[in-house]
């Protein structure tokens, strides 16, 4: 964890049981240093010492543009809404109950084709977004 920039470590929470009135939403500026469009949104769910797990919210026509993660892996499912994923040079159409991995240092990116919630799990964890 000496390696990791400040910006990007988590402080691992000491709970066994969160609320999710509790929990703030936060709006998604960049992700990787990228600028995102207008629309994206998160709740951190839970930090341990080896995995993020978050909520996000995508608002129908978002683009995530393209991004690498070359410090963590991701693994997501669809909640809500429906997407369109490209990972490294393949394209998929992701339904509700879809589950996908990014895998680290391949590139991807996204766009909501209708409002999208997804939880996704980085590990280990990481902060992306700002």
């Amino acid at each position: 964890m000496d390696n990791v920039p400040p910006e990007r470590r988590m402080t691992p929470m000491d709970v066994l049981f969160r609320r999710d009135a509790d929990i703030l939403r936060e709006t998604i500026h960049a992700v990787e240093g990228v600028k995102e469009p207008e629309g994206m949104y998160l709740k951190v769910l839970m930090v341990t010492e080896n995995m993020l797990v978050f909520r996000a919210w995508k608002q129908k026509g978002v683009v995530d543009p393209w991004q690498v993660h070359d410090d963590h892996e991701s693994v997501a499912t669809l909640i809500a809404g429906k997407m369109k994923m490209w990972i490294g040079d393949r394209e998929f159409l992701c339904q509700p109950g879809d589950v996908w991995r990014h895998p680290q240092g391949v590139r991807h990116m996204s766009e909501a084709l209708e409002d999208v919630v997804l939880i996704e799990v980085k590990s280990p964890a990481r902060k992306t977004w700002t």
